[in-house]
């Protein structure tokens, strides 16, 4: 018998739906099954596939988990195994002093996520001008940027430095000419930036003028062209990092890039305002183990497992205590949430907290509406203009919850707070790269500084207190007084954040 005409298309047509039927199922059954994720996410993700099936399953499989691939994972693996002897040297610096009882459960959980103890001994100091006006805090950046400088040209073993951005502008520049000038005279100098946040960078004389002068260079996560990676694996992971160690006896921690505070690629919201740690002491073995914990899987580099306890930093009589740890994709699921949540849990006087991209997850949302009605006076910093609108969208969708139960929203005007700071009882101060948002609590590479010591939180919490004396406080008339229309777009933008 012969085939009526068109069955044939029909037949392939009808194959190409079952197979894409089978498909979407199979992804939506991914998205509801995967460990380790949130129920708000996995609601966000099955809704996605299931109401725009084709571009759903693309984008779940380009952007739905966050594995940085098997080769990757074994290589990091492989290179934790062999720093094993230095990490648990590193345990052996010496302790903390006994510390108060709301700080010695925040040290103990920063500990379970690397391994890290906390340690005593250090000398952590705010960089900036502290007397600088509460209007113009960018001048504690660019002061900040030149003591960097300044400890890079007295160099004289190695210069590590992570950065997410580095621009080829005033404090880039500078920070580049110290570096390839450390490198000339013999100082091991090694440069590892994330390859999108870096990319004009990278792309520009600065990088060869790095390398001619004999400094390593690794650009981190540069897999935008590596499609073998995209099968349930995230193309969008990004190494967030902000660390510089020098001659093991100097680390800097914080939230600054290196860039001017102008920070030309997005001039519309400068200047950018951060906060930028300089640290001496024990703490410093650890933030070298972290930024070797990086280097190594990524670079390959030999004969430098151990390198982090090379030479034990410093003690310095009566410093503080501290904690370095970094959280992302390898370490263990909601780990940098976790840390959040217990800070602010511990407030039992006052809650202080900087953060750019505010979007936080249910746990972290709860527990900042929960401490004022224990009666922590509770304070959120937030930019005023923000350089993603989404993320602004989503930031104002949880005004309304945090004033109704007491907490104090604020908005900075004079540029984009970018400074990530958190203050506890003016005793414990948590400083870093992580943001209150879904890319820093489960996608991006982190680091953060965690210090239980009233002199060091004092001075953050002045800085703090700068920012506040000039930022406009959000009241519940004015929310309660936005449309329809708005809070329509707010509220849809952070139902869906879980995918952002």
């Amino acid at each position: 018998m012969v085939p009526e005409a068109g069955e044939p298309h029909a037949l392939l047509q009808l194959g190409v739906t079952a197979v894409v039927f089978v498909a979407h199922l199979a992804v939506a059954a991914r998205a509801l099954t995967r460990a380790n994720r949130a129920p708000a996410s996995r609601a966000a993700w099955v809704a996605v596939v299931m109401l725009a099936p084709v571009v759903g399953m693309v984008a779940y499989l380009l952007l739905g988990e966050t594995s940085i691939g098997r080769a990757r994972f074994r290589r990091v693996e492989q290179a934790l195994g062999r720093m094993g002897m230095a990490a648990a040297a590193i345990t052996r610096l010496p302790a903390a002093a006994p510390v108060a009882d709301t700080a010695a459960p925040l040290l103990e959980l920063a500990r379970s996520i690397n391994g890290l103890p906390a340690v005593g001994g250090n000398r952590v100091t705010l960089l900036g001008d502290a007397d600088s006006p509460a209007g113009a805090p960018e001048s504690d950046c660019r002061r900040a940027l030149d003591t960097l400088v300044a400890d890079i040209e007295q160099a004289r073993e190695s210069v590590h430095i992570a950065f997410y951005i580095w621009l080829d502008d005033g404090a880039g520049g500078r920070v580049a000419d110290a570096v390839a000038a450390a490198a000339r005279r013999g100082v091991a100098c090694r440069v590892m930036v994330d390859a999108l946040g870096s990319r004009a960078f990278i792309d520009g004389p600065r990088w060869k003028q790095l390398g001619e002068a004999g400094v390593k260079r690794l650009k981190t996560l540069d897999d935008i062209k590596r499609l073998q990676h995209m099968a349930f694996s995230r193309m969008d992971l990004r190494d967030h990092r902000k660390i510089v160690v020098i001659d093991n006896r100097i680390a800097y921690c914080g939230s600054q890039n290196c860039a001017d505070p102008e920070f030309r690629v997005k001039p519309a919201c400068a200047p950018w305002i951060d906060l930028l740690l300089r640290c001496e002491g024990p703490v410093v073995a650890q933030v070298q183990f972290l930024f070797l914990s990086g280097w190594i899987p990524e670079a390959g580099e030999s004969g430098l497992d151990g390198y982090a306890v090379a030479t034990v930093p410093q003690w310095h009589e009566g410093g503080c205590i501290a904690t370095a740890f970094e959280t992302g994709p390898i370490t263990r699921p909601n780990a940098m949430a976790d840390m959040f949540v217990a800070c602010i849990h511990a407030a039992r006087r006052e809650l202080v907290i900087t953060t750019p991209y505010f979007v936080p997850d249910e746990s972290i949302l709860r527990a900042l509406c929960s401490a004022p009605r224990r009666g922590a006076c509770t304070k959120l910093v937030l930019p005023r203009r923000n350089d993603s609108w989404l993320v602004g969208q989503a930031s104002r969708s949880a005004y309304a919850d945090l004033l109704r139960s007491g907490v104090e929203v604020h908005e900075y005007p004079l540029g984009l707070l970018h400074a990530k700071s958190l203050t506890v009882d003016g005793e414990i101060s948590l400083v870093g790269s992580a943001n209150i948002d879904r890319r820093s609590l489960e996608l991006n590479f982190e680091n953060s500084l965690l210090i239980a010591d009233a002199q060091v939180t004092a001075a953050i919490r002045r800085r703090q207190e700068k920012y506040l004396s000039v930022s406009i406080a959000v009241t519940q008339e004015q929310v309660d007084g936005w449309s329809f229309a708005t809070r329509l777009v707010q509220n849809a933008v952070a139902m869906m954040s879980p995918v952002l």
